[in-house]
């Protein structure tokens, strides 16, 4: 058949080039001479080759008188590697030794010299050669250097090189990667050098050497490129591990298409095989089991979704691999097979896919006709996909879209025009598709569901691969910011590589992470979710138990993505710790808070349960029911059923009953040792008291707020405990509040209870941690800063005795009634609020820092304390609330404040801490846009030039 004219004219132009740098082509037969012509014409690689080694050029009568060239492939190379003294030398060996196979097999494919089972051996045996011979000669020098590898009984351990897929089953595609595991016999040390390593070391570094010595790209190319992600753990496992450590990691944590990989595993080099019986004995039951359970009929539905879905996702029309019909879809045929009945029939456990097709004939699980078709396509398509990606030795499977390789491949397939060719392919395709479609099962295309199921099983699936998932992201689901999401999933997929998850967990895991994502995504903040989610996922992956309780659990599963997405703060707490995922099950429950009087009898019989001696216990026993008792606030709170006045309540009432147990608890403690303080015979209670300042005080507390406490008491002096242990009756109190500070500070497994700050005692950080109620009133009345009386606005007692209640109360009353003369008050709050805007503000170019900048929260707070202290002597009454809210309205009661400055300030402080807590929920810093809250900083502006300009 005549070359068409387009190919002769390129051919005629690299044949005259030829005959320029080959005096002795002339001389070479008639046939010989026009089978050069049409190659190079054929083939840009070959005549790129060609002309780049035109010494090869006088070679080819010789080299094409040899038919079974694989036969020799392993002893030239080893003599030429031979006379290699460094890497270098033995790279561009091995490089020219490829090209030079590689030519001769792309003249017998392109002339159609030979079968494309005769290729495909050649192909792999080629490869094989290449790695091998590299590696003998590479061990030889690592022995040299490092020692030689031995085993307990002194005998050498030979590095095992493992060829997965195309490789490991013969059938080696004429340009492809190749995958490997390293693995040796057992562990030990190096001998014969004057420093020994151990076996490990030792192959991992010759592990290295050897991808290098192979995978480089020089300046003669590189000759296979070189992909180690088959190994145990992927690309975050060692390089190289030992066969015990191989079997423990496929018997433990082994994926299903690990087992699917293991199928083709053979091992490089034929002097290898006895070695390599001992690891596939091992591996055996792992590959081929002997029943058919429902994970393997999971990951076929799984296999097949995938193709389908990869199909639809590219739009795969002219891939003879991918598409439908392609070749994938005889590979899943066979591997189907294989899968379920390998490990009962032994037709079904060879490499190969042809004998393995033989196999599935023999044994009737397929019509003969539909054997045959398959048979036949089979080796149809890879021929064309040898002639494809022999063009010019790049690895592709879509069919050309110019006209001169189109051309190239209809001549070289037979053809008399790329339509004839064309029809052939998709004649060819139809068939295979027919025959996986009956023995797969039809699908309904139209179903949305189920294609959108497929896109989250797929993206699990391939979360390994970035530009598949890549596109899930952008085309599927059609998310604008899809880079953050391919790296969120590529880090937890490498993170999880690294956890010891066995069987049941992996399993859990496969069937979990499609729900997952699909909650995920229904979440129209699903950007934001989908890192938290994975991020809990790190943490409790390992713990079976809480995989079991998502998948089984679609409602909780719903809540986890809902709080999640709405609140790092809770995802965060929901990973640090997972017992709280328990409170998930029931979402009546959980976005149902705690009514405000009921803390503390919930808290009682929560401890109730715990042991009372069992100090470590009882202190993880409160830190799980505050955290328990947060998440159902945050949940009400982010669902809407909680205002944020009501939140504020809820953390208050709770820390409030967290005191009172925490000081029971010191109490206990601290009596056992020491007895009780004798005045407390003829007296109800503990003669003890907590003082709530700041935010606790003023029934303000947010979710991460610390406690401002001051701690009183009214024993008298020379007073003892009735302990066996005598000690001051002050003194007992001194360690009675030391113990409470170490319960509430002590970080266990759950973290610490309340960060808690005292500095706002008498005399502050030098001061006494407790003090008597009257020493108290006399360090108010005599010593105390202005801001320290600013401060006992927002001072409440949160426990004590009756007795100091009434005490503490009427102390307050009276500091903060005291006559004050106004033009130093006013330069005294003014001063104090300069100095916090100095040492607070970190202004932000364009924002408003909602606490600290003028017109903010904090201006609204000390005109409420300013206000109290100024007018508490005439208006009594200032001094019943310690809250800003309830401050204002008795301000406006009282007429010192108009009603619409007291509502105005009331608005823009309750809009200004709610933005403050929604921002505190999502993590963020408590600031704004500048354009916000314009109008209401003018009013608090406005209304503080009023009174304290």
């Amino acid at each position: 058949m005549l070359l068409p004219l387009e190919i002769a004219t390129v051919a005629e132009s690299h044949w005259t080039s030829m005959l320029s740098e080959c005096a002795a082509i002339p001389s070479w037969p008639t046939a010989l001479q026009e089978e050069l012509k049409t190659v190079v014409g054929l083939s840009p690689f070959v005549a790129t080759t060609l002309a780049r080694h035109p010494e090869l050029v006088a070679q080819l009568p010789t080299l094409l008188s040899v038919q079974q060239r694989a036969d020799h492939y392993r002893t030239e190379l080893a003599q030429r590697l031979s006379t290699c003294h460094t890497e270098v030398e033995a790279m561009h060996c091995l490089r020219d030794f490829r090209y030079q196979e590689m030519t001769i097999i792309a003249w017998r494919d392109f002339l159609a010299k030979w079968s494309v089972t005769e290729s495909l051996v050649h192909l792999s045996e080629l490869a094989e050669a290449i790695i091998f011979e590299a590696y003998r000669w590479l061990y030889r020098i690592c022995c040299d250097e490092l020692g030689t590898p031995m085993n307990a009984q002194g005998e050498a351990q030979p590095m095992l090189i493992i060829g997965m897929g195309k490789l490991g089953g013969g059938e080696l595609n004429f340009s492809s990667d190749i995958d490997l595991i390293f693995t040796y016999p057992e562990n030990g040390e190096t001998q014969g050098t004057r420093r020994s390593i151990a076996n490990a070391q030792f192959f991992t570094r010759l592990g290295q050497r050897l991808i290098k010595l192979l995978d480089q790209q020089t300046v003669d190319g590189f000759c296979y490129r070189v992909d180690m992600r088959l190994r145990p753990f992927g690309e975050s496992g060692p390089l190289v591990m030992s066969y015990a450590a191989l079997e423990d990691y496929y018997q433990e944590q082994g994926r299903d298409w690990e087992r699917y990989a293991m199928v083709k595993a053979r091992v490089m080099g034929r002097e290898m095989y006895p070695q390599y019986q001992e690891l596939r004995q091992m591996l055996r039951p792992f590959v081929f089991r002997r029943y058919i359970d429902f994970s393997a009929i999971q990951s076929l539905r799984r296999m097949k979704a995938m193709i389908r879905s990869e199909v639809r996702r590219r739009g795969l029309t002219n891939n003879i691999k991918l598409g439908a019909g392609g070749i994938r879809e005889i590979e899943f045929i066979a591997q189907s097979f294989q899968l379920i009945r390998g490990g009962r029939e032994p037709l079904l456990r060879k490499r190969g896919l042809l004998e393995t097709l033989q196999g599935i004939g023999e044994l009737n699980l397929l019509e003969p006709d539909e054997v045959q078709t398959l048979t036949k396509c089979y080796l149809f398509l890879r021929r064309l996909e040898n002639l494809l990606q022999a063009l010019n030795d790049k690895q592709t499977q879509t069919l050309p879209d110019n006209r001169l390789d189109q051309q190239r491949l209809s001549y070289a397939m037979g053809f008399a025009d790329w339509d004839a060719l064309n029809h052939t392919i998709v004649a060819t395709m139809d068939s295979v598709h027919h025959i996986f479609i009956a023995l797969i099962g039809e699908e309904d295309e139209e179903q949305e569901s189920q294609t959108i199921a497929e896109h989250f099983s797929e993206l699990w699936d391939m979360a390994h691969n970035r530009e598949v998932i890549s596109q899930i992201f952008q085309q599927d689901l059609q998310m604008a910011e899809s880079e953050s999401l391919v790296e969120t999933l590529l880090q937890f997929k490498h993170d999880l590589a690294k956890k010891t998850l066995g069987p049941r967990g992996r399993e859990v895991l496969n069937h979990l992470m499609p729900k997952v994502f699909h909650t995920i995504f229904a979440h129209p903040d699903a950007q934001f979710g989908f890192a938290r989610v994975l991020n809990l996922l790190n943490h409790i992956v390992t713990r079976t138990t809480y995989l079991e309780l998502l998948d089984e659990h679609e409602a909780a599963l719903g809540q986890l993505v809902k709080l999640c997405t709405a609140s790092p703060m809770i995802s965060e707490q929901l990973a640090r710790y997972p017992v709280l995922l328990d409170e998930l099950i029931d979402p009546h429950q959980l976005y149902h808070p705690i009514e405000l009087t009921e803390y503390r009898r919930e808290l009682h019989d929560f401890l109730a349960r715990i042991p009372e001696d069992d100090m470590e216990q009882q202190m993880e026993g409160l830190r799980q029911f505050k955290q328990i008792c947060i998440l159902k606030i945050a949940a009400a709170d982010i669902a809407g059923v909680l205002p944020v006045m009501k939140v504020s309540d809820h953390l208050t009432f709770l820390a409030e009953a967290i005191v009172e147990a925490v000081v029971h608890q010191a109490w206990g403690q601290v009596k056992e040792k020491y007895g009780v303080p004798t005045h407390l015979k003829e007296r109800e209670g503990v003669g003890f008291a907590v003082v709530g300042y700041g935010k606790v005080g003023g029934w303000e507390l947010g979710y991460s707020s610390d406690l401002d406490l001051v701690f009183l008491h009214d024993c008298p002096v020379s007073v003892y405990t009735d302990g066996s242990k005598e000690i001051d009756g002050r003194q007992f109190y001194l360690r009675l509040v030391q113990r409470i500070i170490h319960i509430f500070s002590t970080r266990t497994a759950s973290g610490i209870l309340y960060e808690v700050d005292t500095r706002l005692r008498p005399s502050g950080a030098s001061g006494l941690l407790v003090s008597p109620l009257d020493a108290f009133q006399e360090y108010q009345v005599k010593e105390a800063w202005t801001w320290e009386h600013q401060a006992l606005v927002r001072a409440r007692m949160i426990f004590g005795d009756t007795p100091l209640q009434a005490g503490f109360k009427q102390v307050r009353h009276d500091i903060l009634s005291l006559p004050r003369q106004d033009e130093t008050l006013r330069q005294e709050v003014v001063e104090m609020r300069e100095k916090m805007r100095v040492h607070l503000s970190s202004k932000k170019p364009g924002r408003f820092m909602l606490k600290q900048d003028e017109g903010g929260i904090t201006d609204i707070e000390f005109l409420a304390q300013y206000l109290v202290l100024r007018f508490s002597h005439q208006e009594p009454l200032l001094t019943t609330w310690s809250d800003n809210v309830r401050i204002f309205e008795s301000l406006a009661q009282q007429n010192v404040l108009s009603t619409e400055s007291a509502a105005a300030l009331t608005h823009a402080y309750t809009s200004m801490r709610d933005q403050i807590h929604h921002r505190n929920l999502l993590n963020l810093s408590a600031d704004v846009a500048e354009d916000k809250f314009v109008s209401e900083r003018e009013k608090v502006r406005s209304i503080w030039q009023q009174w304290l300009s």
